[in-house]
């Protein structure tokens, strides 16, 4: 029997027992937690407050529930797929973006017109409420069963001229190419931030509770340096990694210069 005797809300103090437990190894990775039962016993607590102590576990991460069967302490798992962010081009024009192959869409895209924001303004260098069509897809890996949300956000500007104007739902890598048959000299740039997933992200990705989302925002450029496109890529960060090809920019070259 381990009586509480800490201070603090007792649920709290139920769960910060568990959780020295599990920092122990006494509940290894994988191991079952013991019965809301055995817990009240061990604990000299209420249903409620064992359950409410299990929720906020369940809540951090520390556990997972398994239907029918109960709460599993919850490993440090690997990531099941990699996901490589590189671009090519082949000799004939042609764009690949590595990986792609494996992905399949859940859904038909999601087209539709929106604006830049305080956030995609920048990003695009454009001011913000400038016209964009919006693409969103939901993608799964045929593997591992891995969800991705990836959105196209593409400024009318950059579309004007070219067959994106008539059609935005374009793949990206067919998005390049065209780019680049309109004179651009493309080259990418992107960042990788880990957060918590909104409700509906979570829904789409199907992710456990308490599992953060990896997001990449990867903006496309151009002739002078311009934003075309933006990109931005979400999924499970438990369950992906990503990949990157560098390769280092050509080295200035050191001008003479009189005294």
């Amino acid at each position: 029997m381990s009586e509480i005797q800490r201070p603090g809300a007792l649920y709290r103090q139920v769960a910060a027992a568990i959780r020295d437990a599990i920092a122990s190894g006494e509940y290894p990775p994988g191991a079952p937690l013991p019965s809301e039962a055995q817990l009240i016993e061990r604990y000299q607590v209420s249903r409620p407050t064992v359950r409410n102590a299990v929720a906020a576990l369940r809540s951090e991460g520390l556990l997972e529930v398994i239907h029918g069967k109960g709460s599993f302490v919850r490993g440090a798992s690997s990531p099941v797929v990699t996901i490589d962010r590189s671009v090519s081009q082949d000799d004939g024009g042609a764009f690949t973006t590595e990986g792609a192959a494996e992905w399949e869409e859940v859904e038909e895209p999601h087209i539709y017109r929106t604006h830049t924001n305080a956030v995609t303004g920048p990003q695009l260098g454009l001011r913000e409420d400038e016209a964009l069509f919006g693409v969103d897809r939901l993608l799964i890996d045929t593997t591992t069963a891995t969800r991705v949300l990836h959105q196209t956000l593409i400024p009318f500007a950059t579309a004007e001229g070219t067959d994106l104007a008539e059609h935005p739902g374009t793949e990206p890598a067919r998005i390049y190419a065209l780019l680049a048959a309109a004179g651009h000299t493309l080259w990418w740039s992107e960042t990788v931030r880990a957060r918590m997933p909104l409700p509906d992200e979570r829904t789409s990705l199907q992710l456990q509770d308490a599992t953060p989302l990896l997001e990449t925002t990867r903006v496309t450029h151009g002739t002078k340096d311009h934003p075309l496109i933006l990109e931005v890529l979400r999924t499970s960060a438990d369950r992906a990694q990503l990949a990157y090809r560098i390769t280092p920019d050509p080295t200035p070259k050191l001008r003479a210069t009189r005294t």
